[in-house]
Parts: C-alpha cells; structure tokens; sequence
C-alpha cells in the first residue's frame, strides 16, 4: 500500500482504494465498472439486488418497493462510493485524475461500502504537483448517472441530487474525522457541486448544504417525517435513515 492508499484508508472505509497491477485485470471477485454503464444485465441486476434488500428490511416483497426508489438507492450508493475518494484524494492534496467507468475495477457488494480498484497511475504519491478539485466531465459518476435515468426513465433531477449529496457527506466525513482538512474537502467538494447538472451549480458544502430534490428513500416509509438530514423534504424534526445498500 502506498502512502496515498494510506491516507485515504485512514479517512474511512468509503474512501479507500485497492490499486491492480499496470496493464493487468484484477481476477474476480473483481468486476469493470463499465460493464454497469453499458447495454447488460450488471445495472439492472445491481437494482435488482437492492430492491431485495430494501424489501427485506422492510419485511416486504420485493414487487412492493417502487424501482424508481430502488435505482436511486442504487444509483446513491454506486456514486457516493466513488466520490467519496475523489473528494478525499483532493482534499490530501494529490487529486485523482479524470476516471472513466473502464479504468475502475469493482467488487458487487452490497451492506457496506464496495471494494474499488484503480490502475496505479490514477493515485497521485505526495510531494507531486497539485491539481484542480474533482469534476464530473468522462467521469464513471456521470456514465452512472446518465444510465440510471437512461435505461429505468429516474428523474435526472433526483440522481444528480444524490451526486450532490454524495460530495457534501463525503466533504462532512473528512472534516469529522481531521478538521485540519476540513476547508480543503469542502473546496474539493466544490468542484463537483458547481457542475450545473447538480442541483443548479449553486449548492454550497457545508453544515447547511440542502439539496433541491430528493432521493426517495422516505418512500419506502410512506411519510415525509423519515428524510434524510439534506433532503428538500426535511421538517424541523426529521429523522436522519441511514443508507447502507
């Protein structure tokens, strides 16, 4: 492990990364993340798998959770794993570069957050020249985003709102656990939220960061009372549910 594999364990299991060999395809359990942008079954089957979930822990059948509410769980989850790195890596100082879904390796997995694998020139070491803050341009977090409203018709406005939310809690995560780098993953966090697909461009990372929609898990409650702490529904008294698929 290298020291920016390191830094970024230490931030969290969200943000951590396995690098394979130059020129080499991990072996399974490692899968291509592009193969979940493309016309096959992984997307559908990774929806598939989370609205089971989501219907278990429900006590429900898996045909009473709507899919829309399951793409966006799933479409949240697939993202926020991806940001959270870039966020991280940018906040340290050593940015990753632009990281198409064909130059990232995956592990479906689903209750905690999934094994990533990137090739070793993505992972800037310490001491290298600095770069600009993440954007979402070619990126794997755009080619999910596009084909979960491509392929299931999920409001573009709710994904890009998970997009959102995903790199203000991953900007809050770093700040709780080294408020020395507070200020930089907020900047970091910047440059995805002023993409203006995102919630307008306009949001602001921080403590009061809200987004403008809503990633539909209160749904699953049937009562707006249970949104989580960002949502645009959020009462004065809402409770914040935790999302782990």
């Amino acid at each position: 492990m290298n020291d920016s594999q390191a830094d970024l364990a230490a931030l969290g299991p969200f943000f951590a990364l396995a690098v394979h060999p130059a020129g080499a395809a991990p072996a399974r359990p490692w899968r291509p993340l592009d193969e979940l942008v493309g016309p096959g079954p992984a997307l559908p089957d990774r929806i598939r798998a989370v609205r089971v979930a989501l219907a278990a822990a429900g006590g429900r059948e898996p045909g009473q959770i709507e899919e829309r509410v399951a793409v966006s769980v799933a479409h949240l989850g697939l993202v926020a794993r991806l940001i959270a790195p870039a966020v991280g890596a940018a906040a340290l100082g050593r940015p990753l570069g632009v990281l198409a879904a064909g130059r990232i390796w995956w592990q479906d997995q689903l209750g905690r957050p999934y094994a990533v694998s990137l090739a070793p020139d993505a992972l800037r070491e310490a001491g290298t020249p600095p770069a600009g803050p993440p954007e979402l341009a070619g990126t794997a977090v755009e080619q999910l985003t596009l084909a979960c409203h491509r392929r299931f018709s999920v409001s573009p406005r709710v994904l890009w709102g998970n997009v959102a939310s995903a790199a203000n809690t991953a900007a809050g995560l770093i700040g709780r656990g080294r408020p020395d780098l507070a200020a930089a993953a907020r900047a970091a966090a910047a440059g995805i939220l002023r993409d203006a697909r995102v919630d307008g461009g306009d949001r602001i990372a921080g403590p009061g960061f809200r987004r403008r929609s809503c990633c539909l898990i209160y749904r699953l409650a049937g009562s707006t009372a249970t949104v989580c702490g960002d949502c645009v529904r959020q009462p004065a008294a809402a409770v914040r549910v935790a999302r782990d698929v």
